[in-house]
C-alpha cells in the first residue's frame, strides 16, 4: 500500500500589518547606491530644495494655467479684467446704490473696487488650492515631483490674474481723481504679504481637499461668508464706530486677515483713506498672519507628501 504523504505544516501566521523584513544584505546594497523606498516623504530642508529646483516649472505651470482658463471663451483673457467688475458692479448696485452704503464712505467707487479685487484674489487661491491635488490626479499619480508645486503655481496664476486687474484699478483710481503717489509703493509690500498668506492656505486647503474632495463644494459659502465679514462692501470702522461691540468681536473684525490686507491696499491707493481707518499695529498683523499661514500650511502639506494621489 503506497505510503500517504502528510499535507506541508501551514505558515506560521504574520501579524496583520506586518511584512516580510527585508534581506540585510540588500538592504545594505540599495543603501551603498542611494536609492530610498518610493514615494518616501523626504525631510522638510530636502523638500524646500525640490521646489526650488522645480521654481521654472512652477512658473510655467502657472502661466499655462492661466492661459488655458479662458481659451474656450470669445474674449479670452479679457475675462481676467470683466469677472471681477462685473462682481464689483453688482456690489455697487446692491450695497452702494440701494443700501446706501456710499454715504459713509469717501471714493466709494474705488474703495470697493479695491476690496471686491483683492478678496478675489484671496476666494480664487483656496479655491484653486482646494481642488490642487484632487483636481490633479493624472498628474499626481504619473510624475514625480513635489506636491507643493501644484498650489504654489495655482496661487502664482491668481497673483498673475491680479496684476491684470491691477492695471484696470489704477484707471479707475485715475478717473476718480486718485494721483500717483509714494503712497502707492506700499502696494508691492501688502501684496507680497497676502501673496505668503493665500499660498499658506491654500496648501492647508489642498491637503483637506486631496483627503476630501466635497469640500470643494462647501468652500463658496465658507468664502462668501468671510467676504461679508471683511469689509468688502462697506467700513468696519464706521460700522462698528458707536455700537458698542465686545472688544472680541471688535478684534476679530480688525484682525480678520483679509480685512487687514483689503485694508492695506486702500490706505496705500485712496487718498481719502487715511490711517485713522486702519486698525492698530495693521503691519503687525498682515506680517503675523503670512508668517503663520505660510510656516503652518507649507509644513502641514509636506506632512503628508507621501499620500497624494494613493488610495
Amino acid at each position: 500500500m503506497p505510503e500517504t504523504l502528510a499535507p506541508p505544516a501551514p505558515a506560521p501566521a504574520r501579524k496583520p500589518g506586518s511584512g516580510a523584513s527585508p534581506d540585510p544584505e540588500l538592504r545594505a546594497l540599495a543603501e551603498r547606491h542611494g536609492l530610498a523606498v518610493s514615494g518616501i516623504r523626504p525631510s522638510l530642508p530636502e523638500y524646500t530644495r525640490q521646489l526650488w529646483r522645480r521654481r521654472h516649472f512652477i512658473t510655467s505651470f502657472a502661466t499655462a494655467k492661466l492661459t488655458a482658463m479662458y481659451t474656450t471663451a470669445k474674449l479670452g483673457q479679457l475675462w481676467q479684467v470683466i469677472t471681477p467688475l462685473l462682481n464689483a458692479g453688482v456690489y455697487y448696485l446692491i450695497f452702494g446704490v440701494l443700501l446706501n452704503q456710499k454715504r459713509n464712505v469717501d471714493d466709494y467707487i474705488p474703495f470697493l473696487v479695491t476690496g471686491v479685487f483683492i478678496f478675489t484674489f484671496l476666494q480664487n487661491s483656496v479655491m484653486a488650492g482646494t481642488r490642487a491635488i484632487s483636481g490633479n490626479l493624472g498628474l499626481v499619480r504619473a510624475l514625480h515631483f513635489p506636491r507643493a508645486c501644484l498650489p504654489i503655481s495655482f496661487c502664482l496664476a491668481q497673483l498673475q490674474q491680479l496684476l491684470y486687474s491691477m492695471a484696470v484699478l489704477v484707471v479707475i483710481l485715475l478717473g476718480f481723481g486718485q494721483l500717483p503717489t509714494w503712497s502707492w509703493l506700499l502696494a508691492f509690500p501688502a501684496l507680497a504679504l497676502q501673496f505668503v498668506f493665500n499660498t499658506g492656505l491654500a496648501m492647508v486647503m489642498a491637503r483637506l481637499g486631496a483627503r476630501t474632495p466635497d469640500l470643494a463644494q462647501l468652500m463658496p459659502f465658507v468664502m462668501r461668508t468671510w467676504m461679508y465679514a471683511s469689509g468688502v462692501m462697506f467700513s468696519i470702522s464706521v460700522i462698528v464706530q458707536g455700537k458698542h461691540l465686545p472688544g472680541i468681536v471688535v478684534l476679530l473684525l480688525n484682525g480678520n486677515p483679509a480685512a487687514v490686507y483689503i485694508d492695506l491696499m486702500r490706505f496705500a491707493l485712496i487718498d481719502s483713506f487715511t490711517a485713522k481707518q486702519l486698525p492698530p499695529h495693521v503691519w503687525a498683523f498682515a506680517g503675523g498672519w503670512a508668517l503663520l499661514a505660510g510656516v503652518v500650511g507649507y509644513v502641514y502639506f509636506w506632512k503628508a507628501e507621501e499620500r497624494y494621489g494613493r488610495g
